[in-house]
């Protein structure tokens, strides 16, 4: 069994798939995988009415898996999906809202933090976690260096955890936890290939148990 307490854990970021059921069907299967912390549900290019239908689906999957579902989109869709809570991909003043109106009652984290000061802004706000990278920022096979390097920067004096978007190859999420950082994300890392996505999982979950750092507590 995988001893998650004190090293990086895995997030997922749900595919960009347009039929509701097919895009549950693969997250309830990764998620069959091994641990997963939590899942972001991004609303990508679906309106809000589809989206609505796609949040409640995902939602009711991710936690009967004991993951944390967190929707990055609407808030109002979060709220009648009964989502654990909100990934905000906007800036400071987003965040600020949600933090604001949404807090403690949801998980609220995110923020788009794009350098140094960005970040320190962020963490002012307190929220549950910031975001290093995109959600659909996962366009090479390694995670973005500047991510790597505002993530050990953040993890080495903020208490905040942090969630850093990995690269496509499932093996970037080992270049995450040098980091320090709590959390690695990835999407197509586990859904680019048709039926693979549990076998990933849990071969991420096996490379952090090897070798990812342990936190000190």
């Amino acid at each position: 069994m995988s001893n998650t307490e004190n090293r990086c854990r895995l997030v997922l970021v749900a595919p960009d798939l347009a039929d509701a059921a097919e895009r549950s069907k693969l997250v309830g299967e990764a998620l069959k995988g091994g641990d997963v912390a939590s899942v972001i549900v991004p609303q990508y290019g679906l309106s809000d009415q589809d989206f609505q239908k796609h949040a409640e689906a995902l939602v009711a999957v991710i936690q009967q898996a004991g993951a944390a579902a967190l929707i990055e989109g609407d808030t109002r869709v979060a709220g009648r999906a009964k989502a654990d809570g909100l990934h905000i991909a906007g800036g400071v003043d987003a965040l600020a809202e949600a933090i604001e109106r949404h807090a403690p009652k949801l998980i609220v984290g995110g923020g788009n933090a794009t350098d140094r000061h960005h970040a320190l802004e962020i963490g002012e706000l307190r929220p549950d976690y910031v975001f290093f990278g995109r959600t659909d920022g996962d366009i090479k096979p390694e995670a973005h260096p500047k991510n790597l390097a505002l993530a050990e920067w953040w993890a080495s004096m903020i208490e905040i955890p942090c969630v850093v978007m990995g690269g496509t190859d499932p093996q970037s999420a080992l270049a995450v936890a040098e980091t320090g950082a709590e959390f690695v994300a990835l999407r197509l890392a586990v859904f680019g290939e048709s039926g693979q996505a549990p076998s990933v999982v849990a071969a991420v979950n096996a490379l952090l148990d090897e070798k990812a750092p342990r936190f000190e507590d």
